[in-house]
């Protein structure tokens, strides 16, 4: 990894609809992410956060089945070019969210500077739904969809190119909650999954490796996606959809560690931080702690 990081806050809550997580970049802040990674001797650059503009109540359903299209639009074209500045600085983007449609935008600026970019995608959901699969509307369940090139021309065209990720270059972890749409679609495109079954049956270390060697030689460059409610909710309480089952706390420190170690993740992000739904900040100071590892910190 590079020893340059540049932060970048994203407080979008309008991909779903549980107000809060807009919050979510200063609650890691506050939590001590900046003097966290600057122990381990990165030098840290914290760009602030993306202007997320707040939509009329007529602009909530603004094409079907899409809330707040054109705002997750605008913000998604907005931090793409933001990352894409990052990135060619040859600083590493550390994206903090806000809810998890903040994905399409962060993708479409990394990106671009791979030919095969891989995402491991860390979260209790698929977040492979469309319009047309959503139960919902919420962009923040579409993402990794969008990026694969499948959506709303609105999303999959952000950065006026498609697809940003091949689906043959991801690996989900910690499934245990996706709708019949997501599992089509998921078959269809030959998605590598991991649901809490495979992890609690293999085990996490041998879930990292695989997904380690599954990425390693087909890939220039592996995005992490980590949405904190792909942690049980006794571990991350703030997070808008909590899933029962998930991945313990200490298996998200192996995780991290692991990625560390093979040191293929050149882009990150941490979302769905809501500290309205938190317990003292309690899932913020987890989503620090999981970057402290992810970025080499040692207890020895």
């Amino acid at each position: 990894m590079k020893k340059h990081i540049s932060i970048i806050g994203v407080p979008m809550d309008l991909g779903q609809s549980r107000r809060g997580v807009d919050m979510g970049p200063s609650a890691i802040r506050y939590a001590g992410v900046v003097e966290r990674l600057e122990k381990l001797d990165y030098e840290i650059h914290d760009k602030g956060d993306i202007e997320i503009g707040r939509p009329g109540k007529e602009e909530e359903d603004s094409d079907g089945n899409l809330k707040y299209l054109k705002a997750v639009s605008k913000a998604s074209e907005e931090l793409a070019v933001a990352v894409n500045k990052v990135v060619e600085s040859g600083s590493f983007p550390l994206i903090l969210g806000g809810d998890h449609s903040i994905a399409i935008g962060t993708l479409a600026g990394v990106s671009k500077h791979y030919k095969n970019l891989g995402v491991i995608w860390y979260d209790a959901h698929g977040d492979l739904n469309t319009c047309e699969t959503s139960p919902s509307g919420n962009i923040h369940g579409m993402p990794l969809a969008v990026s694969i090139g499948v959506g709303h021309s609105e999303l999959t065209n952000i950065a006026n190119y498609i697809p940003k990720v091949k689906p043959e270059n991801i690996v989900i972890i910690g499934a245990r909650s996706l709708d019949e749409g997501e599992k089509e679609l998921i078959r269809e495109k030959g998605i590598k999954v991991y649901t809490m079954h495979e992890i609690d049956r293999l085990g996490m270390t041998k879930v990292m490796e695989e997904s380690v060697a599954y990425l390693k030689d087909k890939t220039d460059g592996v995005h992490l996606s980590l949405d904190l409610d792909g942690l049980d909710p006794s571990d991350a309480p703030g997070v808008g959809t909590p899933v029962l089952g998930g991945i313990s706390y200490r298996e998200s420190h192996l995780a991290m560690e692991i990625l560390e170690e093979s040191k293929l993740i050149t882009s990150a992000e941490f979302v769905e931080v809501n500290p309205i739904l938190d317990e003292r900040n309690k899932t913020a100071t987890v989503a620090v702690a999981l970057m402290g590892s992810l970025f080499g910190e040692k207890l020895l």
